[in-house]
């Protein structure tokens, strides 16, 4: 484990200053751990605060930040401006990664950083994943591939070293939740964001997913969890979501399995 991480953390030996892209999960904490080891102060973590993560997430990203030590920016826009995005079709996350990646390089540029990289591993290629090709093409950097690293191994060196987020459930953003084809909205956002709380508070499940199809709400957590909710729960849940904008509300009997919804929906 050692190696592994050493190899990391060597990964940024003679680069000068780093901006690391920093969410509120495990792979990109574990390669900001890592710079900061190298550079210390010249690595700077940034995290994009925009409508389509969730407060639960940004708070994760600020105690990730405190746990290192590293100093945090964070990057004020609203994605929900850009028609690309917001149209929601198959290429959404390459609009959102391509204007993350612009104003990360902006961002760069005002500090003199000349190495920008995120927390893409090894275990994400394997994915239809639209949204690294477009930080690839704005030169991203991702040492966790450079490095070999598998999920697996992430979670393991990140417990190891002591970060809290290292058998953090794995999460994306709000606007996943919703059918490709149907428009991402600050409204629906809310609606999924306030769902998911009041589903964690109500079962304490911790990995939940509440998919909006264009108003009827569909629960994914993990098959083994779904046992949790009986008729009780359920019923609870449904006077709660249809009051935020729910009109009806079921349980997904296939459990959560990432990148279910990426169909476009009629």
């Amino acid at each position: 484990m050692m190696k592994k991480l050493d190899e990391l953390v060597n990964w940024f030996d003679g680069k000068k200053k780093v901006m690391i892209a920093l969410s509120g999960g495990v792979d990109s904490a574990l390669v900001a751990y890592a710079a900061y080891q190298k550079l210390g102060d010249s690595a700077i973590a940034v995290t994009a605060d925009y409508k389509t993560l969730s407060a639960e997430e940004l708070q994760t990203a600020k105690q990730i930040c405190s746990e290192i030590g590293i100093a945090q920016i964070l990057l004020n826009y609203d994605e929900l401006e850009n028609p690309e995005f917001t149209k929601n079709d198959s290429n959404r996350c390459f609009h959102c990664r391509l204007e993350l990646g612009d104003h990360l390089i902006e961002l760069a540029k005002a500090h003199d950083i000349h190495t920008i990289v995120d927390g893409t591993n090894l275990d994400d290629l394997g994915d239809y994943r639209p949204g690294i090709e477009a930080l690839k093409q704005n030169g991203i950097k991702s040492p966790l591939v450079e490095t070999n690293f598998s999920k697996s191994e992430i979670r393991d060196v990140a417990k190891y070293v002591g970060l809290s987020v290292f058998d953090k459930p794995s999460n994306s953003c709000l606007a996943s939740r919703i059918p490709w084809g149907q428009r991402v909205t600050a409204e629906r956002l809310t609606r999924i964001e306030l769902g998911e709380i009041i589903v964690k508070q109500l079962t304490n499940v911790k990995q939940v997913r509440v998919r909006d199809n264009n108003g009827s709400a569909k629960i994914e957590v993990n098959k083994d969890m779904i046992s949790v909710f009986n008729d009780g729960i359920l019923k609870q849940l449904t006077e709660k979501l249809s009051l935020i904008g729910f009109s009806t509300v079921e349980i997904d009997q296939e459990g959560y399995k990432p990148g279910k919804i990426n169909v476009i929906a009629d």
